[in-house]
């Protein structure tokens, strides 16, 4: 069973605060959006796998821990979600990157995808799905849906700020996935954007409108 994990760490706390501030310029917000990644994967990798091994310092040898080799996919959902990945790999540089890409059907209202590009070992590798909004849910259940279809098996998924709506959507479609949040909002307005929120991530992201 998947766990829901929303951090209240006081330095995530204070830039996602700056992030959501209107004034902040699309600059500083992918600075405090690289920042934040790599403070919340820090977290979302502590249960990985490690080794005793045998070493020797300058005085003398000894036994130490290490990573076991278990490798890491970064999974971003285009576009917005791409401000997640410097920092993460700052952490993790060894990481493969993938990348999944939706639109939403104009008719249907279902998620479609465009594009999808996954490490070829992806299911021998933890996988970490990131996107800044968990909104609907509906964009985070397709593109897990896709990387399902193609092997991926350890799978979580990280965000910036997330609708009770997509947390409800996201665990019931995916009740084995971890839910990594750095800010859990009230709920969704009408046009299915976070309230309070920060607007949309990936126009602030990248200075667009």
């Amino acid at each position: 069973m998947g766990k829901v994990m929303v951090f209240d760490h006081p330095l995530i706390q204070h830039k996602v605060a700056m992030m959501r501030d209107k004034e902040t310029t699309s600059k500083d917000f992918r600075v405090l959006a690289k920042e934040v990644a790599l403070l919340m994967a820090f977290e979302v990798t502590r249960d990985l796998p490690t080794e005793e091994v045998e070493i020797e310092t300058p005085m003398c040898k000894t036994k130490v821990k290490q990573l076991t080799g278990e490798d890491i996919a970064i999974v971003p959902i285009l576009r917005a979600g791409l401000g997640f990945v410097e920092g993460m790999l700052e952490l993790v540089p060894n990481a493969k990157v993938g990348h999944v890409g939706l639109y939403r059907d104009p008719d249907t209202h279902e998620p479609v995808e465009y594009y999808c590009k996954l490490p070829e070992d992806i299911d021998k590798r933890r996988i970490i799905v990131v996107d800044p909004m968990l909104a609907t849910g509906g964009s985070a259940v397709a593109a897990i849906d896709f990387i399902k279809q193609r092997g991926g098996k350890d799978i979580n998924f990280m965000c910036l700020i997330a609708a009770p709506e997509g947390i409800d959507a996201l665990t019931e479609a995916h009740p084995d996935v971890h839910i990594y949040i750095a800010a859990k909002d009230e709920k969704l307005d009408e046009n299915a954007y976070i309230l309070p929120g920060l607007g949309d991530a990936g126009d602030r992201l990248f200075g667009t409108k």
